[in-house]
Formats: structure tokens, sequence, C-alpha cells
């Protein structure tokens, strides 16, 4: 992970001269794009940090070192439900709220009911019915 992690605060050193520089450019006063940029800066340092900071709790890993083989790193990587719907939910709700913010407010209120109830759906969909553990 110190690559990537060098990736990410090696963007902090190369965007925080182009935050500086655009602000200088625009004389402080585009109130979109500066802050914009300072954000970038911080996202990339906090993602940066926190892979240094995984890297050396975690090790490094066979994709890291020279000698790593393939077989190391066999095994499961997570759970995935191929056969789950409320991904899909998820989306439209999301979608929906969006186009409330370009149409009208009201829709807004309809996308968010959606999305508490396909987050919750997704969030126990493992506590119930067929799938249940």
């Amino acid at each position: 992970m110190k690559i990537e992690s060098w990736l990410f605060l090696g963007g902090t050193l190369f965007f925080l001269p182009i935050a500086i520089v655009y602000g200088f450019m625009t004389g402080w006063s585009e109130w979109v794009g500066i802050p914009a940029l300072f954000m970038l800066v911080a996202l990339a340092l906090m993602l940066g940090g926190y892979l240094m900071f995984t890297a050396k709790r975690v090790g490094p890993r066979p994709e890291d070192r020279n000698d790593g083989e393939i077989h190391e790193n066999a095994g499961v990587v997570g759970a995935f439900s191929p056969w789950s719907w409320w991904p899909i939910v998820v989306a439209g709700s999301a979608a929906i709220g969006f186009l409330g913010m370009a149409i009208g407010w009201w829709i807004l209120y309809i996308g968010a009911g959606l999305s508490v109830i396909a987050i919750i759906g997704w969030t126990y969909e493992y506590s119930r019915g067929d799938h249940a553990h």
C-alpha cells in the first residue's frame, strides 16, 4: 500500500500549488473552483494518510514485495451478493432525488424516502428471508 499512499500524497504536492496559482490568477474572487481545489488537496491528503497508516499496520502485501507469489493473495476477498436487487433500487432512488433537485423539491423528498427504504433493505438483506444467517 505504500505505492498507493505515495501516489495520493504526491497528488497533494501537485494540487496545492495548482490551487494557489489558480487563486492568484482569479484574484481570489472565484468562489467555486478555489474551494474545490483546496478540498481536492484535503481529500488527497486524507486518502494518502489513511493508506500510509494502513500500510504500517498491515505490512507489505504480496503485490508490494518483489518476491510475492500469486497464490499468496488467494482466498475469499469479500462477501458479494450477485442476486441482490437493492443496489438497483438505491440507484433509482438516488436518480429520483437528483431529478428532484433539478425539477422540483417535492420530488427530492420522494427520492429521500425511497433511499431510506432501499438502504435499510440492502443492509438487512442477510438478516431475513432465504439468505438469513
